[in-house]
């Protein structure tokens, strides 16, 4: 990229909606609308306007009209690129919008890379390479929690988290450095003992934060919901309520469903990936057999287990095995078909199963709020509070701060161990550094590249 490159990009969805906008930044971004854009009744440029104005005119290729727009005039610093920026809003067809962009393409500016945009504010010191990422994050949220904690991290929270942690090292590795330089006038003596809880308390945030990023991540992608039971416990016809519609086969055969089926629901602002899996048994058909691994499999790989148990028939064999396999695991046991004659109870299944087990009837639909509260109360409360609490999101934040933690850690037993107050040092820049890559200090350029390429045209 050139400096005083000046780009362009539809910056809006490619439909046939009611207004496409196509976003021209740069140094000629003035430049080039003037030579494309013509007020209804005046002969002033448009550059010659305030900034933050709106203006009302015509865009022309040569002689012929192109379109009827309104312009926003936005001058430099005050834009999202700090460059001059210039908004076209057009009518929405797709060609038409394509038509504008085109227009103004042929008269000075060139087609913006994915995410260019996004990527010149960072470079130009508006935002930090945290809260670039979370434009992306934003644009792919898909539940309450994902866009709330995206919001946040735009709004710079996460940053602020990080820079209040790097201010603590590097006031430390600076104190340590300058009394190893002139150890006449700053002394180490008992610094150990003053660093030790600053240390720990470093520490205990690093902590915190990977461990709401482990639940960031659930609640931001959807929290995988695994449904496991015996051969015809009512898993499938839980799954079809639960989705409001027919998609899993269910019959009175035991064993009908024999592969793995997934689908994704919204429920109050979560997003749940559930599982419907064969019945587990013993069992000597090989094609049911395979599906009765792969539950085995995607339980463990499960977020959060729903665990199918038919009210009407006694525990046996297969239940005891499914229910020592979600022994340690968080899960939701149903009691299914209640409005059948019961001949297992609730209190019988409750202390087998050491979970918490609500009677339902997938049938006639009974007991399935009970359910989805529960579900709620398990992943948005008590642990996971996301009114208050920073949630790193994103792998490569994640990343950087396990190796982060990991150096404090080691800081720690360095202080325990009576080491010199010089080996503090090493590890204590490498969390500073690693701590630094998540907010885009002293990153690569194929870094950046790599996280901007992720981004739609236009943004």
């Amino acid at each position: 990229m050139r400096d005083n490159d000046t780009i362009a990009a539809i910056a809006t969805g490619m439909t046939n909606a009611g207004i496409g906008i196509v976003r021209i930044s740069g140094d000629d971004a003035f430049l080039v609308i003037d030579r494309i854009y013509r007020a209804k009744s005046s002969d002033k440029k448009i550059s010659e306007a305030q900034s933050h104005t709106v203006h009302y005119g015509y865009i022309y290729d040569g002689d012929d009209i192109v379109d009827e727009v309104m312009v926003l005039i936005l001058k430099a610093p005050n834009t999202y690129t700090r460059e001059n920026t210039v908004e076209i809003d057009c009518h929405g067809g797709h060609f038409v919008t394509m038509k504008v962009l085109e227009t103004v393409l042929k008269n000075g500016a060139r087609a913006a890379e994915p995410g260019e945009f996004t990527k010149r504010a960072f470079l130009n010191g508006r935002i930090d390479l945290s809260q670039a990422e979370a434009v992306i994050d934003i644009i792919n949220s898909s539940n309450d929690f994902a866009l709330k904690a995206s919001v946040k991290q735009l709004n710079g929270k996460v940053s602020e988290k990080i820079k209040e942690l790097r201010g603590d090292i590097i006031y430390n590795i600076a104190f340590i450095e300058s009394a190893l330089d002139d150890p006449e006038h700053i002394s180490l003596d008992n610094y150990s003992e003053k660093l030790l809880p600053i240390i720990e308390n470093i520490e205990a945030e690093l902590d915190t934060l990977l461990k709401n990023a482990d639940n960031g991540k659930v609640l931001t992608e959807g929290i995988k919901t695994v449904i496991v039971g015996k051969p015809n416990a009512g898993k499938s016809s839980l799954l079809n309520l639960l989705l409001g519609e027919e998609k899993a086969i269910v019959t009175d055969i035991a064993g009908t469903t024999r592969d793995i089926l997934e689908e994704k629901i919204h429920l109050d602002g979560l997003d749940l990936i559930l599982v419907d899996t064969a019945g587990i048994r013993e069992t000597d058909d090989i094609v049911e057999k395979i599906g009765v691994e792969r539950a085995k499999t995607h339980l463990n790989d499960a977020d959060l287990i729903i665990y199918v148990a038919d009210a009407s028939k006694e525990l046996n064999q297969d239940d005891e095995e499914i229910i020592d396999l979600i022994k340690d695991k968080k899960a939701i046991v149903l009691l299914n078909k209640t409005d059948l004659e019961n001949v297992l109870s609730q209190e019988e299944l409750e202390n087998k199963a050491g979970k918490k087990v609500i009677p339902i009837s997938a049938k006639e639909n009974t007991g399935i709020d009970e359910f989805t509260d529960l579900i709620k109360t398990m992943f948005l409360s008590g642990e996971i509070n996301y009114n208050d609490e920073v949630f790193i999101t994103n792998l490569r934040h994640k990343e950087a701060i396990i190796e982060a933690y990991n150096s404090i850690k080691m800081v720690h037993q360095s202080i325990m161990d009576e080491m010199p107050e010089d080996f503090f040092t090493i590890d204590l820049m490498n969390a500073y550094e690693q701590l630094g890559n998540i907010i885009g200090e002293a990153v690569n350029d194929d870094l950046v590249n790599e996280i901007f390429s992720k981004f739609c045209m236009g943004k």
